[in-house]
């Protein structure tokens, strides 16, 4: 496909088309975030007058993968939106974080202490990864950093312990700082096996913090191993978690696309909770995908390994 102008618009009214079905929508954001440059970003920030809260949050997610700081203004304006839901405004400060540009540091300070917890979670752990990218820990740390196999931008790099004991420890500690459980989580998810999926699981029955239980679940859907599943299973049942995780839930058991995933999957939705059914029907769409020989979801919603190709999108 080329990459002129006038094909990444076309891919971007699909985008923006809220006549076309959710997964096609979301298909066109992904093939977007694959092709980057500014057109992609003038696409994808249209998708932020959406009265869909999922579509913008992977919206400002995408943007963030990108790395692009020609985002930034962007992601900024709607960090700062209040008339835009909790679950995009943490998604946008996320995004600044991950461009990791001491530009962003003022904005960011700004909502450092909002009192809606998430956004402030958010802004606090986006403080300290550009803080991160510009010590002198990091470079003292990094050869002793196990590699992201996952390939993604993540708000917190991992830490350098491997015991999986003393990981999980940090991780569910509640009176360590936020950025040290995740860091403790991503080392966790880095390690890959069977024995760290499940100490990450327990991060689930957390009630300390929403974002890092979303964050949990985000990471179950990238190392899609079924030991994982009862828990996310779990969660996503239990109506009294906030929307933000059980979203993230249904999203993971759609990248691992068990047959027991699209069971649990197919019961929700319905779900009182537009944000939950929505991740529901994506879900499914990527358990579709996941069993099929056709192209992989582009990116699975960011979540999983890089080495897909890019959807094509017929111009």
């Amino acid at each position: 496909m080329e990459n002129d102008a006038e094909s990444v618009r076309k891919i971007g009214n699909i985008l923006n088309d809220q006549n076309q079905q959710l997964a096609e929508r979301f298909r066109a954001l992904f093939t977007l975030r694959n092709i980057g440059g500014e057109t992609a970003i003038e696409c994808i920030g249209k998708s932020f007058s959406d009265p869909s809260s999922l579509l913008k949050h992977e919206s400002a997610y995408c943007l963030g993968q990108m790395q692009d700081q020609r985002a930034i203004p962007l992601l900024t304006s709607v960090l700062e939106d209040d008339t835009q839901e909790t679950i995009v405004r943490h998604e946008a400060g996320e995004a600044l974080g991950a461009i990791g540009l001491p530009s962003s540091i003022e904005v960011l300070k700004k909502y450092e202490h909002h009192p809606v917890q998430e956004i402030s979670e958010t802004c606090q752990l986006a403080l300290q990864r550009i803080e991160w990218q510009t010590s002198q820990r990091k470079a003292e740390e990094e050869s002793r950093l196990r590699p992201n196999p996952f390939n993604s931008v993540d708000p917190a790099p991992p830490a350098v312990e491997t015991s999986v004991a003393n990981l999980k420890e940090t991780l569910l500690d509640q009176g360590q700082p936020l950025f040290a459980r995740y860091r403790a989580m991503f080392a966790l998810r880095n390690l890959n096996t069977e024995e760290s999926v499940l100490a990450l699981a327990a991060g689930l029955k957390c009630e300390d913090s929403a974002l890092f239980r979303h964050e949990i679940a985000y990471v179950l859907g990238q190392m899609q191993h079924e030991a994982s599943i009862p828990q996310l299973q779990e969660q996503l049942a239990k109506v009294s978690e906030d929307p933000m995780v059980r979203h993230e839930c249904a999203e993971a058991l759609g990248s691992i696309a068990a047959e027991k995933c699209l069971e649990t999957l197919q019961g929700y939705v319905k779900d009182e909770a537009r944000v939950v059914r929505e991740s529901c029907i994506i879900a499914l769409d990527m358990c579709d995908h996941e069993n099929s020989n056709d192209f992989q979801y582009a990116n699975t919603l960011g979540k999983l390994k890089d080495n897909v190709q890019e959807e094509q999108v017929e111009s």
